[in-house]
């Protein structure tokens, strides 16, 4: 096999779009070569680095099971949580890790999730499995999977939209988080516009 491939041939061979060879481009990941012409060529070895592929062509990539809950009382959820993932991981033979958050699915800033991120942009992930779409995030999820997809990897949903008793105490709170969060910014904002008011009078 040639050691440079042009876009056309990776998209061929490996089934990366040529919008994520830019993309890695973009984030430092791989640095094409030009040609005379001016023309990109990538080389096989930093491709093959980002999919987890070893010399013999298998993947090196794991899976990544993440789970989460809101608080610590839900901690027996989250271990019968990642106990479920676990099992589904075995029973489909994956080589897996375990992830897990106790914060709010609101939380972009999540010590996990971040992890996970990180995990994904240096190509060691092959796929996420979780047991439902808001234990990975409550808002935004279709960014998260356009990521996932810019690096080649499948996000697997166990279950679908069903609401436990204690799934939807969770949502019940982070709503509650979020009308709390608006109404201390328009309350500091009033109190902020009323003492300006006062100096202005006084």
């Amino acid at each position: 096999m040639p050691i440079l491939f042009s876009a056309q041939q990776i998209k061929r061979i490996y089934g990366i779009h040529r919008n994520t060879l830019l993309l890695w481009e973009k984030q430092g990941l791989i640095k094409p070569i030009r040609t005379p012409g001016g023309r990109r060529r990538y080389l096989r070895d930093e491709i093959e680095r980002l999919l987890g592929l070893n010399k013999s062509g298998q993947s090196s990539r794991i899976t990544i099971l993440y789970a989460r809950v809101s608080t610590r009382k839900q901690e027996p959820y989250l271990r019968n949580q990642v106990a479920r993932l676990e099992s589904y991981a075995r029973e489909k033979g994956w080589r897996y890790e375990v992830i897990t958050d106790i914060a709010s699915g609101l939380n972009e800033n999540r010590r996990g999730l971040r992890r996970l991120l990180n995990r994904i942009r240096k190509g060691e992930v092959d796929r996420i499995v979780v047991e439902y779409p808001d234990r990975l995030a409550r808002f935004g999820l279709g960014y998260l999977k356009s990521y996932f997809e810019a690096f080649g990897v499948e996000l697997v949903i166990i279950n679908g939209e069903y609401e436990s008793q204690d799934r939807v105490k969770e949502l019940v709170q982070d709503l509650i988080a979020i009308v709390s969060s608006f109404a201390t910014r328009i309350y500091g904002s009033r109190r902020s516009e009323r003492s300006n008011a006062d100096n202005d009078t006084g």
